[in-house]
């Protein structure tokens, strides 16, 4: 097959749904498919000069972006005309409610390719721009309703979506199910030097995602600094891309020597080092859709404490970790602590998230993805 995935960022930009095109697409690659990308030119800082290249196989279109606004959605209406040019079997658009979605639904409606689109949990308003509010609506039941008419297939990422994609016509008998994966790499226990590098020399207690206001890396710093008055055997590591929030961040540490705010990194070994290295994971979000990091944390063995949001609970109980209330610091330091003095009720949990997160290998996600191709192509030739 030749399938083209459009989304609005790819490498250098860091990303959850960057790193699940990436793996699905590297993957299909492998198989013989011939498989390109179509992103924006911008890594959510600056314009990439180099618009096309090969990766892995994988063929890269890097598209010229004429506007950027309301918390990274680019224009680049280019991707329309460009998609017309090729003859797609699949055209598979990512992140409901940006342009490129229903300028690739055109298209692959005018060309004949077959739509399939994965939504990634856009449904709120909170933390959004008054333009990006105001302007909401009109996407959402106008250019949404256009884009799902126009699928073939819609997908979700958790069932916490069903309703919204219903309640935005979506229709019933174009919803899958198709959870996000985790790398076969962090299920192998590396050779570890990262607390030696990094002078620590205690209980690791992580974040590990984008400095984004959504993300909540303000209440994670607010509950180091409360447990570090009493506490001082126990650090903790902020790393990601920023995405708005790192000097607040930063501001915030001050000069604690026992919060550490890392560089992002790209480096698959590093990122397992990151993980492997941490005795918790903290996920305390205002929202979500289903985090990468979730299930990363889960291979590595780390017991969870997280904000019980949007798609989380649908993959993480009790068996895996605790929740706390999107910005309660209090019971966030009570949950920490607890862990950390219980060693035995956080190594069951560590126990059972490795074994859940077998079940959620890129490998198993991509096979996945590949069958819904195929058996749709298979329902409308029938």
């Amino acid at each position: 097959m030749k399938i083209a995935f459009v989304t609005e960022f790819y490498k250098p930009a860091i990303g959850g749904v960057t790193k699940m095109v990436e793996e699905i697409g590297t993957r299909l690659a492998k198989h013989g498919h011939e498989v390109h990308i179509f992103c924006s030119d911008w890594d959510k800082e600056k314009r990439i000069k180099k618009k096309e290249e090969i990766i892995d196989g994988i063929h890269i279109h890097r598209c010229f972006h004429i506007a950027r606004f309301v918390n990274f959605i680019t224009l680049w209406p280019s991707i329309f005309f460009r998609l017309l040019k090729e003859d797609f079997d699949i055209i598979h658009t990512q992140e409901t409610g940006h342009p490129h979605v229903f300028l690739a639904a055109l298209a692959a409606k005018i060309s004949g390719a077959k739509h399939f689109h994965t939504t990634h949990c856009p449904w709120t308003s909170s933390f959004r721009s008054l333009f990006g509010r105001i302007i909401l609506p009109i996407d959402y039941h106008v250019f949404m309703r256009i884009s799902y008419a126009l699928s073939d297939k819609i997908i979700a990422i958790t069932p916490w979506e069903l309703d919204f994609i219903k309640k935005y016509g979506g229709k019933k008998e174009k919803i899958e199910i198709i959870p996000n994966g985790v790398d076969n790499l962090l299920f192998k226990k590396l050779k570890n030097d990262f607390k030696k590098r990094n002078k620590i020399n205690g209980k690791m207690v992580l974040y590990f995602g984008r400095l984004n206001i959504t993300k909540g890396p303000d209440k994670f710093v607010l509950a180091a600094r409360e447990i570090l008055k009493q506490r001082r055997d126990i650090f903790f590591v902020i790393r990601g891309p920023d995405e708005g929030m790192r000097e607040t961040v930063r501001k915030m540490i001050e000069n604690e020597k026992n919060i550490l705010l890392l560089s992002e990194t790209r480096d698959k070994e590093e990122v397992a080092k990151t993980y492997q290295a941490a005795d918790i994971f903290v996920l305390p979000s205002f929202r979500e859709g289903l985090p990468l990091t979730l299930f990363e944390a889960m291979a590595c063995g780390l017991p969870i404490v997280a904000s019980p949001v949007n798609g989380v609970p649908y993959e993480m109980n009790k068996e895996n970790g605790f929740f706390v209330n999107y910005g309660d610091i209090k019971k966030l330091k009570e949950k920490i602590i607890f862990l950390i003095d219980n060693p035995k009720i956080a190594g069951k949990l560590s126990e059972n998230n490795v074994k859940k997160a077998k079940n959620y290998t890129w490998d198993a996600i991509a096979k996945k993805y590949l069958r819904l191709y195929n058996e749709t192509r298979q329902e409308i030739r029938d």
